[in-house]
């Protein structure tokens, strides 16, 4: 099967988004497909055609910016001759040119499936509300313009202002989450690093420094933490400067975390590739994923935290409740309480060793192989309704 997918940023871009298009990506040539994904060259430096594990990344120039967004445009042309090149669609919205796409796929014959991410929530400002206006009509013609839909989990779907409208068409996997296999002694290297044996316990926390993420829950959440446990410490792995549209955001909190670097309790680790994450998560007590609005709708990390037996707590956002609500691996807080995080925190170090799941059955659940042959049942159904 010739399969195109398209979405705006692809690697080395770092998201939940993009991680999850290169897993499956990944997983789809291993089981004998054709990939093909279109994607933006973001940035200039990177080649507009190459090969990764597999998989031809086409990449369509960038004329200008708007917001986290982009302007391309020979998107439309690119996405003619790609659409008519392969035998099903596949985008990954939020996404403005995925209408465009659609549309294209249905002239063609050819199923066009969307993967739904996230709801897109905004800061407040004029502009920003046009940008949500903008996006939200182009996703809601992509709904209507694609065949089918599939998102997270059921969760985040009936309480999504989207996928509501479009329970018809709609079904729920789980996303696909690998972690590479660890390098013997990695994560003794990283403990000795990073001094976490001496100063335990140790909060984690992945993802881009945005303000959507929750950090300042974190932030605010650390006194009443280091009052029990002055010597704890937070490990920070994920992009941290210079994150698009977060400037401000990082201004206004870099202060506060200062002063905790300072002191050995808070350190960043930049970006961590799948093998460093590997020596990562066994450094840590607990994981937290604070955030704030529907832009989060499952966080990956959490799975691959459990699948390190790290409990985790997750803010009671709908989708990204699940993880520790499925597996018992942890607990959920109210959303933007950093009180309630701080007593979930105690209360996960003072009984850790009740965490404990089964990994391997854990990892076969969310292997993008699996995840693969439902996204190909799908496709296939498709194809003969078709």
């Amino acid at each position: 099967m010739r399969i195109l997918t398209v979405l705006t940023y692809y690697r080395p871009h770092t998201s939940g988004l993009t991680i999850y298009a290169e897993r499956l990506a990944r997983a789809f040539v291993k089981r004998g497909h054709q990939v093909t994904v279109m994607t933006t060259q973001y940035d200039k430096s990177l080649p507009r055609e190459e090969m990764m594990d597999g998989v031809k990344v086409i990449r369509v120039p960038v004329a200008l910016r708007v917001s986290k967004g982009v302007l391309a445009p020979t998107f439309g042309l690119v996405a003619t001759k790609l659409v008519w090149q392969h035998d099903v669609v596949q985008m990954h919205l939020p996404q403005f040119d995925a209408p465009g796409v659609a549309l294209r796929a249905r002239l063609f014959g050819k199923p066009a499936v969307l993967t739904y991410h996230c709801d897109l929530d905004m800061p407040p400002g004029l502009f920003n509300r046009l940008v949500n206006a903008v996006v939200h009509f182009q996703n809601n013609l992509a709904g209507v313009l694609s065949d089918h839909i599939v998102t997270y989990t059921r969760d985040y779907a009936d309480n999504s202002p989207y996928l509501s409208r479009y329970k018809h068409k709609l079904t729920a996997f789980l996303p696909p989450v690998e972690l590479p296999a660890p390098v013997l002694g990695a994560a003794d290297e990283f403990a000795a690093a990073h001094r976490t044996r001496g100063l335990r316990p140790v909060i984690g926390m992945a993802a881009r420094f945005a303000a959507e993420k929750g950090v300042e829950v974190l932030l605010d959440a650390l006194p009443k933490v280091l009052e029990k446990y002055p010597k704890a410490q937070v490990l920070f792995a994920g992009q941290f400067e210079n994150v698009l549209s977060e400037q401000a955001y990082a201004e206004r909190l870099t202060p506060r975390i200062r002063a905790y670097q300072a002191s050995g309790q808070w350190t960043f680790l930049g970006v961590l590739d799948p093998q460093q994450m590997t020596a990562f998560y066994p450094n840590l007590d607990a994981l937290v994923v604070p955030s704030l609005n529907s832009t989060e709708a499952f966080g990956l990390v959490q799975v691959e935290a459990m699948m390190n037996n790290v409990p985790c707590v997750a803010s009671a956002l709908p989708g990204v409740r699940r993880p520790v609500q499925m597996h018992e691996m942890g607990k959920v807080v109210p959303i933007g309480d950093p009180s309630a995080l701080a007593e979930a925190l105690l209360e996960i170090f003072a009984e850790k060793e009740k965490y404990r799941c089964d990994t391997a059955a854990l990892a076969k659940l969310y292997d993008p192989d699996t995840v693969a042959q439902e996204y190909e049942q799908l496709f296939e159904e498709l194809s003969k309704t078709r």
